[in-house]
């Protein structure tokens, strides 16, 4: 179906006039004369047939089809404005926004994000962490990362790394600890899912001891205190490689428990971007060329 006609120069002279409630100050803007945009608004109200300022001896009033008409044309032309910048050097720069578990942010996506970048070059990517707690429609994001079983009412994940938990300590607690036993002389760094020591002691075929230790809202954090000799942390091992590698980080038991993985989640109702397809794949196949064995 064919729009009609637009006004779009006489639209932006009055968009520009009701911010400043000021002919000469739309004209500074928009670079014209005073006469200018006094025309276009002439030219817009009789169009309409309705009165958009009421002319003062001081300056200028909206009326109420004036205040009608602001709003809309102040977001239209906001949301122009917007895609414009998106492009630069003869490319569309898309946004993608992703919200990002902690730990799974720092111990295995920024790794890999220059990847990503040289993928992907002309994708917008805005990262926002959580502590797995995320409203991905009120807090505007495409995708959102984080731990669980995959079930989340209303929105679409797919897994992409397993995380079974394991005991993780720094290397002078880690001498203390030969057996699943010797956890009971230990402190035990406890995160917000109350079930993780006990499940990883029934694994071990144990009963649990009483856990006193501090409680973290995040893997990371509960990992950083490990390593500054606070206590024994319960964390996934493949989102801590780079402190296993140095050393500073050891994993004295071998035991393990699956809680959950790591999923990609998005709202069943989001329609799937160019962006967001590329980024998914890229993620998938990252994920699973991580979990490939190596050789």
């Amino acid at each position: 179906m064919a729009r009609p006609h637009l006004p779009l120069n006489a639209l932006r002279a009055f968009e520009c006039a009701a911010r400043h409630l000021s002919f000469t100050l739309a004209a500074a803007e928009l670079s014209v004369t005073q006469a200018a945009v006094s025309q276009q608004v002439r030219g817009l109200e009789a169009r309409l047939g309705v009165a958009l300022f009421r002319r003062l001896p001081r300056g200028l009033a909206l009326t109420d089809e004036g205040l009608a008409l602001l709003p809309v044309l102040v977001d239209a032309f906001g949301r122009i404005e917007s895609v414009i910048q998106q492009f630069d050097n003869g490319h569309f720069f898309e946004v993608l926004s992703v919200g990002v578990v902690g730990t799974f942010a720092v111990g295995w996506l920024m790794p890999r994000l220059r990847l990503f970048r040289d993928s992907c070059p002309f994708i917008d990517l805005r990262l926002m962490t959580h502590n797995n707690v995320v409203d991905l429609a009120a807090e505007g994001l495409d995708f959102a990362i984080r731990f669980g079983d995959g079930n989340w009412p209303g929105l679409q994940a797919e897994a992409l790394v397993e995380a079974p938990l394991t005991v993780l300590c720094a290397p002078l607690v880690a001498a203390r600890v030969r057996r699943p036993q010797d956890l009971a002389h230990e402190t035990l760094l406890r995160s917000y899912r109350v079930e993780d020591w006990p499940g990883w002691f029934a694994a071990a075929g144990l009963d649990c001891p009483a856990i006193r230790g501090p409680v973290f809202d995040s893997s990371r954090l509960m990992v950083e205190a490990a390593l500054q000799g606070a206590g024994v942390a319960l964390a996934p091992a493949s989102m801590f490689e780079r402190e296993l590698q140095e050393g500073r980080l050891l994993r004295p038991l071998s035991i393990e428990v699956a809680t959950g993985s790591y999923w990609l989640t998005r709202l069943r109702s989001r329609p799937v971007s160019p962006a967001m397809g590329l980024f998914r794949d890229w993620l998938l196949a990252q994920a699973t060329a991580a979990a490939l064995p190596a050789g």
